[in-house]
């Protein structure tokens, strides 16, 4: 079967499952799913890379709205430093979503390989966070800067940014893990939206597969979201670290190949 037959009209079981897994991710550590989303759709529904990261982007945002729901309704969201991560994180979607268009395939893959990895790395370094201090304005402009980058990587690579916002809140900021992972779902959703609205007006998204993906993730959000209050947070870093090393080198493996 041909690439363009598989990402026109992929098989129902193997997405809704994509969609599983993306929930129970974005519930337990704050991301927004893709980086499982992206790798499934290209090593297991055929699609390239560049829509790949356009649907998964679209597949987020109702994970993560279920997500944000079920971190919310445990006071684990901090919303002063959601704004301000809100704000760059638009910009950078903006501009994520016009590199793409520009890098070429393997780039785009490789990239997405290496954020997963630096990822990984740092979630196995234990940190204490007692708690954010007051937000000051340099605090302020440095959390919109963090957002920009968490956008850019949005647009670019269908990634939800929670990889970069959950551990950047927790180092940077002294952010408790689980309100770091509410707070990083909140922000996903606008920054889906805008690249979502800007993937398609390019044509960038298969929105069949948006959908089925994002609803079938929503019940497993809400669990995971559940868990991810009670989880240790050293088990849980751990864990999340294990597998977004295992999705990076079969994504690497991937590229080369292609």
């Amino acid at each position: 079967m041909s690439t363009h037959a598989t990402t026109s009209n992929p098989s129902l079981v193997p997405t809704i499952a994509v969609g599983i897994g993306a929930g129970l991710l974005s519930g337990l550590f704050g991301v927004g799913g893709g980086i499982l989303v992206v790798p499934a759709l290209v090593m297991v529904l055929g699609f390239d890379q560049r829509r790949a990261s356009g649907t998964s982007l679209g597949a987020v945002l109702p994970i993560s709205i279920a997500s944000l729901i079920t971190h919310w309704s445990q006071d684990n969201v901090d919303w002063s430093v959601a704004l301000w991560l809100s704000i760059g994180a638009i910009g950078g979607a903006i501009y994520g979503t016009k590199l793409i268009h520009v890098l070429p395939r393997k780039t785009l893959g490789y990239m997405f390989a290496a954020v997963l990895v630096v990822t990984a790395v740092r979630l196995y370094i234990p940190t204490e966070a007692s708690g954010r201090d007051a937000i000051t304005f340099l605090t302020a402009v440095a959390m919109i800067a963090v957002g920009f980058a968490t956008g850019v990587l949005a647009g670019l690579l269908g990634i939800g940014g929670g990889v970069v916002m959950v551990p950047a809140m927790i180092v940077l900021f002294s952010e408790i893990p689980v309100i770091a992972k509410g707070t990083s779902a909140a922000v996903i959703i606008p920054t889906s939206i805008m690249g979502t609205i800007r993937n398609r007006k390019s044509k960038n998204i298969d929105m069949r597969v948006a959908a089925i993906v994002g609803v079938a993730g929503i019940p497993t959000a809400i669990v995971g979201g559940i868990v991810a209050d009670v989880m240790d947070d050293t088990v849980s870093n751990a864990l999340f670290a294990t597998l977004v090393l295992i999705v990076a080198a079969r994504m690497i493996n991937d590229v080369r190949k292609s």
